[in-house]
């Protein structure tokens, strides 16, 4: 899986910042991302704290990690 240029931190902070849409389109130039990644971003973390976002990401590579070895087995 490919690593990400952004952390936790600019991720959940990018569209906390935005509120129309012209801001939106703004911040998206500004940081160097398309529209639809953020408004993808702001789906997923809406909300979150940094440290709920890294759990989830530990959870994510557990599972991930999980039906690996599911596979491997059957």
């Amino acid at each position: 899986m490919k690593r990400s240029r952004f952390t936790e931190e600019q991720i959940i902070g990018g569209p906390a910042r935005a509120g129309g849409r012209d801001e939106t389109a703004e911040l998206c130039r500004k940081h160097g991302i398309s529209e639809p990644t953020f408004h993808a971003w702001n789906w997923k973390f809406n909300g979150m704290s940094v440290p709920d976002a890294r759990r989830l990401k530990q959870l994510e590579e557990g599972n991930a990690r999980l039906k690996k070895l599911l596979v491997y087995f059957w």
